[in-house]
Order: C-alpha cells, then sequence, then structure tokens
C-alpha cells in the first residue's frame, strides 16, 4: 500500500473575518450584492404585508408573480434588514454574510422544493417560488465570494496575499528602514571634491 508525504510546514491559516479595509473595492462589491439583495426582499415583504394575507395562509396569494403569505413577508423583510445591516458594515462582515445567506436561500430551496403540495408547506412556497430562491442564493454567494474564491485572482488581492505571505512579500517588500535617513542627508555634487572638513 502506498503511502504519500504530505508536507509538514506551518501555514497561515485563513480566516474568514481577516482585515479588510472598509473602502477597499472589493468591500464596495460585498456592500452592493447585500444592499440590492436586500431591497429586493424589503420590496416582496413589505407588498405581502399590505395586502393584509393571513400569516400561514397558503391561499395562493401572489406579490410580484410569486406565492406570499404573513410568514413569509416577515421572514423576507428580517433577512432583508439583515442584508442592510452588512451593506453598511461592509467588508468581509458583508462578503461573510452573503455567502452565508446564500447558501441558506439554496438549502431553502431544496427544502421547499421537498414540501411542495404538502401539509408541510407553511410559507406557501410554489415552485417559482424555488427558483426565485435559487437565483438570490446564487446572487448572494456571488458577490460573496468575489474577490475571495478564485485560482487566478490578482497579486495585490488581500486574500491572496493571505494566502501567499512570503510571495507577497517578495513582490511588495516592506519599508526601508534606512530612507528616512538618506533623505535628510544633502544630496551629493560629482563636480564637487568632497569636503572633509
Amino acid at each position: 500500500m502506498a503511502t504519500h508525504a504530505f508536507p509538514t510546514g506551518s501555514r497561515r491559516r485563513i480566516r474568514l473575518d481577516e482585515h479588510l479595509p472598509v473602502d477597499h473595492r472589493l468591500s464596495k462589491v460585498y456592500r452592493f450584492g447585500a444592499g440590492l439583495m436586500g431591497l429586493a426582499l424589503l420590496a416582496f415583504g413589505i407588498l405581502g404585508l399590505t395586502n393584509n394575507i393571513g400569516f400561514f395562509d397558503t391561499g395562493g396569494d401572489q406579490v410580484i408573480g410569486l406565492n406570499t403569505n404573513g410568514a413569509l413577508s416577515v421572514l423576507s423583510i428580517c433577512v432583508g434588514v439583515l442584508l442592510f445591516v452588512g451593506m453598511v458594515i461592509g467588508g468581509n462582515f458583508a462578503s461573510t454574510l452573503n455567502m452565508i445567506l446564500g447558501v441558506l436561500f439554496i438549502l431553502s430551496g431544496f427544502v421547499n422544493m421537498a414540501l411542495l403540495e404538502t401539509d408541510y408547506n407553511f410559507l406557501a412556497f410554489q415552485i417559482q417560488n424555488v427558483m426565485f430562491s435559487f437565483v438570490v442564493g446564487v446572487l448572494l454567494m456571488f458577490f460573496g465570494m468575489y474577490g475571495r474564491v478564485g485560482s487566478a485572482l490578482p497579486h495585490d488581492n488581500p486574500y491572496w496575499k493571505a494566502r501567499h505571505p512570503q510571495q507577497a512579500e517578495a513582490r511588495h517588500p516592506g519599508p526601508d528602514p534606512d530612507a528616512e535617513t538618506r533623505a535628510a542627508l544633502p544630496p551629493k555634487d560629482p563636480g564637487r571634491p568632497y569636503d572633509k572638513g
């Protein structure tokens, strides 16, 4: 039986909450994604509540082409508000929130698809709701993973730098400690001999 040797060198563990400046261009993508999806869910939830639909009513009431009831409307508003919080905070919080909610939306699509036409379909899902859940989940995962996951991240990407610290240091060495001392010295005049005093 063949055995394979694995390198035992210490590797830096990547944390999902690795610091990312709030004004970084990736943070703008995460904020935009959270805000856009949050706005769509808030609009859906508020429109559902204004129609005075029963909380667990499964009578087929629709808002913008999607089945809804009071429970689904309240849930949509809560998730929309959570996404708006992610948009305000930005950075890795928004990215991680987008990814987690994206996975939950996709799982929700599968679970509710299994519950269609059963007595346990408390959120009044129909097939169009399932498709909407899949689409929102994929979009949230895209916005959350953008710039964090991939085999061709640019070398100035903060996540690439965190995964390849030695290569990042070689490409962008730290500040020269003697730079200030050299800058304070008067420039040498090549035409004049050095005055020894």
